[in-house]
């Protein structure tokens, strides 16, 4: 179990047209994701490309942490769901990444962000944190922002935040 005591859902309905989906192995079309500079140096400050491997190697990272979740879309007309992104949750960070550019800055981050912070009320959770947004990506600290976190600590290359609930 990612969480200790926590069974992680296979599906958390956001809305209509957007839901989490628990990761899966399955998982060679985010590789692309990896491999975009822009999306790199947002996600890692570095725009050294991800390999299949490496990609595998930082999912099986992530769920030994906490829960991963594909972010799925599903477009108006369209009946199945496309992965568009993956997110992280657990106390001490949560690391979600839109990786499909052009369905950034819609709304769809700050919805995964709201229920996830409604998933963390339902756990008993007291706090969530995000370990570092880089001090040049400015539309990931206005998300974190926007869903009530507060800067808490400077690092390194940006700032770590926290949300009491």
């Amino acid at each position: 179990m990612p969480i200790s005591g926590i069974e992680q859902p296979q599906i958390i309905d956001i809305d209509g047209n957007l839901r989490l989906r628990k990761y899966s192995d399955d998982c060679a079309f985010a590789l692309a994701w990896y491999q975009d500079e822009e999306t790199l140096l947002l996600v890692d400050g570095a725009i050294s490309p991800y390999t299949e491997e490496r990609m595998y190697r930082m999912y099986h990272y992530l769920r030994e942490r906490g829960e991963v979740y594909f972010i799925e879309h599903r477009a108006p007309g369209d009946t199945s769901y496309t992965p568009i992104g993956d997110v992280t949750f657990w106390q001490d960070d949560m690391p979600i990444v839109i990786g499909e550019k052009s369905l950034r800055g819609q709304g769809i981050g700050k919805k995964v962000i709201n229920a996830l912070i409604q998933r963390a009320k339902d756990l008993g959770f007291t706090y969530l944190k995000v370990a570092e947004i880089y001090n040049y990506n400015i539309a990931s600290q206005k998300l974190f922002e926007s869903c009530g976190f507060k800067v808490v600590q400077k690092t390194d290359k940006g700032h770590s935040f926290e949300l009491l609930l």
